[in-house]
């Protein structure tokens, strides 16, 4: 286990400091806007000056706790990444910016009518959880990320119990949903999106199916119920063999088993009386 963990923490750090390269990577490529961009920003800052103050309501901008803004300058993105949360500042003739929200957003996988490897059609649909890591890879590297994540999450879903039998996948979710998870994780990287987490919700079977599946279990159940009855039966057979050998070494044992059958019968029911007669005493009568 603790293996295990040490091997997740450092896949997470390197998937980190790979996220964080290429977001230097497009900052540095992105940072020089020649003479021209230059020129704009300073007559940008110049107008901005000669108007305030009416001109610092279009600079300020406000971001909330959860979300972060990429700035594009002359559609660059600038240096320092996203910013926020709070107060940050634009130029509003070359700046603009984009909203990213950093919460961790949920969606349903439709059902998805997938083969498995027993040649079973099945229907499951599944529950994805997953946000944003890294807001500047998230808005350049991706044109829609959540629609992108939302196909991605159907493909690998079909994928994944394309290569599992039926048996698996109604007992082992938890293995399938940690394997969709890796899939989706390693996959969505580049696009600064961490998959949280991936649950199985349901699994629909064909009717017909079912009803097989029913009566295989019911013939099951039969099966052990015949064989425990017939285990009983050779326990029960023991038994008595075991007690007549008993009563045959002692003849008074079975006198005495007389009796307690009476005292039982007497207990419950006090109308009926049941008196034993020894065979002994019918044999001059059978003779004759």
């Amino acid at each position: 286990m603790e293996e295990g963990r040490e091997t997740s923490a450092m896949g997470e750090q390197t998937k980190t400091g790979r996220q964080a390269g290429r977001q230097a990577a497009l900052e540095n490529s992105d940072s020089d806007i020649g003479m021209c961009g230059w020129m704009l920003v300073l007559f940008s800052i110049l107008l901005t000056l000669l108007t305030l103050p009416i001109s610092i309501w279009m600079c300020i901008k406000i971001v909330k706790e959860y979300e972060r803004a990429i700035i594009f300058r002359l559609g660059r993105i600038l240096r320092g990444g996203a910013k926020g949360p709070g107060l940050f500042f634009i130029l509003p003739c070359t700046d603009s910016f984009i909203n990213v929200d950093m919460r961790t957003i949920t969606f349903d996988i439709p059902p998805q009518e997938v083969l498995t490897k027993d040649s079973v059609t099945v229907s499951v649909d599944g529950v994805v959880y997953y946000r944003v890591q890294n807001a500047t890879l998230a808005v350049a590297n991706i044109t829609n990320a959540d629609a992108a994540t939302r196909l991605l999450a159907q493909t690998t879903l079909r994928n994944v119990l394309g290569t599992k039998n039926l048996a698996e996948i109604l007992s082992d979710r938890e293995e399938i949903a940690h394997s969709m998870q890796s899939t989706l994780d390693d996959a969505t990287d580049d696009w600064g999106i961490k998959v949280e987490r991936v649950e199985i919700k349901d699994v629909k079977l064909p009717l017909q199916l079912q009803r097989a599946m029913a009566a295989e279990a019911e013939a099951a159940r039969e099966a052990r119920a015949k064989v425990i009855a017939a285990e009983g039966e050779m326990n029960a057979s023991r038994a008595l063999k075991e007690a007549s050998l008993v009563i045959a070494e002692s003849p008074s044992a079975l006198q005495l088993r007389y009796l307690q059958t009476l005292n039982t019968i007497a207990a419950e029911k006090n109308s009926t009386i049941i008196f034993p007669l020894p065979i002994d005493m019918m044999q001059s009568f059978l003779k004759r």
